[in-house]
């Protein structure tokens, strides 16, 4: 019998890369996404490539949408195996326009400064990332139980090793998700649940793209800092991913591996600047 991969985000760049590799390595494939155009676009590539996948349309910040969507893949495909967590990002109503103070944010009310952060920017893009991680955990990891083994894989970041200037929020989740791992990490392994990350660099995706480069194609500032940044000095592609997440995912290959967070990330994470 097949196994079953769930994945959060799966529409978006990077997840439906993981959706599609884990599709080839002979899992069927549940696409859960809020969009429901992309996740069945993810899902469509799938089935046209041979493998086996359908599309749901999720709210990783709704549980009961997600212990309805769970009863559907119960119907569809059976139970969760291997649970992938990859809902997540920011959002402009919580990124700052200066990378630091500068005297007058303060009383500046004409650009988004730390002082006019939004309350609700800053709880969405948390919630977004944390209790998007939490709940579909909650709702899929119960399938993991009655079978005494199972694999969660979170999507953290670099931001979870060194903040970012003007996201953070974004920043504080993915911290916060990274200790999240650990934590589910111990409280699951008597079950044989084993529970790890993936923090990816700096990656070219739909939520970020205008923030790294202009409308004209070239690179924005933040790009060469980025770039000047990551010593392999470029960004990474999906592909480039993958073997992580297989690697993680195979209970053979990384069965004694659970709560580590790996970074991939052209070696940004080991790089002081000097």
């Amino acid at each position: 019998m097949k196994k079953t991969a769930v994945i959060t985000g799966g529409g978006g760049v990077l997840c439906s890369a993981f959706a599609e590799q884990m599709a080839k390595d002979g899992y069927q494939v549940a696409v859960l996404d809020l969009n429901p155009d992309a996740a069945k676009c993810t899902a469509d590539a799938i089935c046209q490539n041979g493998g086996v996948a359908k599309a749901y349309q999720a709210n990783v910040l709704d549980k009961e949408n997600l212990k309805a969507v769970h009863s559907a893949i119960l119907s569809d495909f059976g139970r969760c195996d291997v649970l992938i967590n990859g809902a997540g990002g920011n959002n402009p109503r919580c990124t700052t326009e200066h990378e630091t103070f500068m005297p007058g944010d303060e009383v500046n009310e004409e650009i988004k400064t730390f002082f006019n952060l939004e309350q609700s920017g800053f709880e969405f893009v948390f919630n977004l990332n944390l209790m998007g991680t939490l709940l579909p955990t909650q709702v899929f990891a119960v399938d993991m139980i009655e079978q005494n083994k199972g694999c969660i894989l979170n999507v953290s970041s670099m931001n979870a090793f060194r903040p970012l200037t003007k996201i953070p929020a974004y920043s504080a989740a993915k911290s916060a998700v990274s200790n999240f791992t650990q934590w589910l990490a111990v409280h699951f392994a008597k079950q044989n649940i084993r529970v790890n990350a993936i923090a990816p660099g700096f990656f070219v995706t739909n939520q970020n793209r205008a923030l790294l480069f202009n409308a004209d194609g070239t690179p924005t500032p933040r790009t060469g800092k980025i770039l000047n940044a990551t010593p392999m000095g470029r960004f990474g592609e999906p592909e480039e991913l993958l073997g992580t997440l297989r690697w993680l995912t195979d209970e053979k290959a990384s069965g004694f591996v659970t709560g580590i967070v790996v970074p991939v990330d052209g070696g940004f994470s080991a790089y002081s600047g000097v």
